[in-house]
């Protein structure tokens, strides 16, 4: 996939991804599902190696998630990443991810996932939220017992002491409430500013020619060159945003959308409220040469120029979503995402296909359909209303038997899926565990990580393994 801009541009942390998300057992071919080792409940293992998801996981949610459509296999993901935070993300998206439907809608879920997944700044709601989810996740990273207890799914157990510590800091700094500690949208100016060597006004001149990057003449054949490649500095070729990504799916993200985001940092805006509180959860620490001395600072220093949108916003199953008309898509870039990831959960809870309603075509219909919505919204609030006394008298009960109060419940299981966190930057010694000695079946690297692509892969690939490599052209 495209990625637009310069390594200045990407930054030093891969907040979410420059490919679209796939499902691993699609992709994986098919000689080497043929190749896959029998376990003792006779249910074929596929292990998959993932090395550089970055911040999104977005492939980790799509394979879970349409694990149904295919034979039962028992997943197993290992997953290695160059940041403490990426792994961060990932845990409070797959907490997000397996909420039960009982205590968060569909709609509700996608919005939180959307907003903690590509804003810099996202409402009160949903900053609440991610306080809830880091003193969560607090409690899981300092007691494994409990971890597994709440979350059998993920397994943590192979990260060092030292990492684990690390986490607790990243998830303290989350839950605390306190603005000024992060201010992410003078954050965002100034790394605009670094990247357009210029002032604001030049920013907005940029922005109002209609362009997100230029390049020398040389360089503007190949979207994936840098400017260390262009060999004419002097002869300024101006590109469009629609130029910027593979022509067939750039024009899914228009021009005011992506120059939205660039400005600010919002690519998703839902919901109509005020978006005004600092995403914590893209926060990140990195030693800066101060007078000569390396100093930890934290702040954003991930990507500005290409956007979040290519993750989930540019390819869909429901083709009506990718339909023009006189050249320009109907849907943008962010209608698409929310139905991919509610289409995503919806699958993961129910195991069945998500569709878009379909508008009838009568107003009879339209009102059959209507006196039906009606009668099934006030069966399920009356069932809602029931649960909800039954949970009050339990929930009395057990403070009346001397307990306090039991906020906690039940993620939604996974069958056959286990997901495996490993030591950060740990590729270069898995062939040195015997574990590991012909074990994956799919490896996949982003851009980011694709320098570890070693011959020494050979050693913990299993027969006939696939290699998937994200390209950033």
């Amino acid at each position: 996939m495209t990625a637009a801009g310069t390594g200045q541009g990407f930054g030093a942390v891969s907040w979410w991804g420059f490919s679209p998300a796939l499902d691993f057992q699609q992709k994986c071919l098919t000689v080497s599902m043929e190749h896959l080792n029998i376990s003792e409940n006779n249910i074929p293992d596929f292990n998959i190696l993932m090395v550089g998801e970055g911040g999104d996981s977005r492939h980790l949610l799509k394979t879970i998630s349409q694990a149904r459509r295919w034979p039962c296999r028992r997943i197993s993901f290992y997953v290695v990443e160059n940041n403490l935070e990426l792994i961060g993300r990932h845990l409070l998206f797959l907490a997000l991810a397996l909420e039960p439907p009982d205590k968060m809608g569909l709609q509700e879920k996608s919005e939180l996932y959307l907003e903690l997944h590509g804003n810099s700044l996202i409402r009160s709601q949903t900053a609440a939220y991610l306080q809830e989810k880091a003193q969560f996740l607090i409690k899981c990273i300092t007691n494994l017992d409990y971890f597994q207890c709440r979350l059998p799914a993920v397994d943590v157990s192979a990260l060092k002491f030292k990492e684990r510590d690390q986490l607790e800091a990243i998830f303290k700094f989350w839950r605390n409430p306190d603005l000024k500690i992060f201010q992410m949208d003078k954050m965002w100016d100034l790394r605009n500013r670094q990247y357009l060597t210029a002032s604001s006004s030049y920013r907005s001149l940029k922005g109002q020619q209609g362009n997100t990057q230029s390049c020398s003449t040389t360089g503007a054949k190949e979207i994936g060159d840098t400017e260390d490649e262009c060999q004419q500095p002097k002869t300024a070729c101006v590109k469009t945003v629609e130029e910027l990504y593979w022509p067939n799916q750039a024009f899914v993200i228009g021009r005011n959308e992506y120059f939205k985001w660039r400005e600010k940092g919002v690519a998703f805006e839902i919901r109509e409220g005020i978006y005004d509180i600092p995403n914590k959860s893209i926060a990140s620490g990195l030693l800066l040469r101060h007078k000569g001395e390396k100093i930890p600072a934290r702040g954003y220093w991930g990507d500005i120029v290409t956007g979040p949108y290519i993750a989930f916003g540019i390819e869909s199953e429901e083709k009506s979503l990718l339909e023009t008309r006189n050249g320009i898509h109907v849907k943008s870039a962010q209608d698409i995402s929310q139905y991919n990831i509610t289409a995503l959960f919806h699958e993961l809870v129910n195991g069945s296909c998500y569709t878009l309603p379909s508008s009838p075509e009568h107003s009879s219909q339209a009102n059959i359909c209507e006196v039906i919505e009606e009668e099934e919204e006030g069966s399920s609030l009356n069932n809602m209303r029931e649960n909800k006394e039954e949970t009050q008298t339990e929930e009395s009960q057990s403070q009346a038997k001397g307990g306090g109060s039991n906020s906690e419940y039940d993620f939604f299981p996974l069958d056959n899926v286990r997901v495996h966190f490993l030591p950060v930057n740990c590729i270069q010694d898995l062939h040195k565990k015997m574990k590991f000695e012909r074990f994956f079946n799919v490896t996949y690297f982003s851009c980011s990580m694709v320098q570890h692509v070693t011959p020494k892969l050979k050693l913990i690939s299993a027969p006939k393994a696939t290699l998937i490599v994200e390209l950033a052209r």
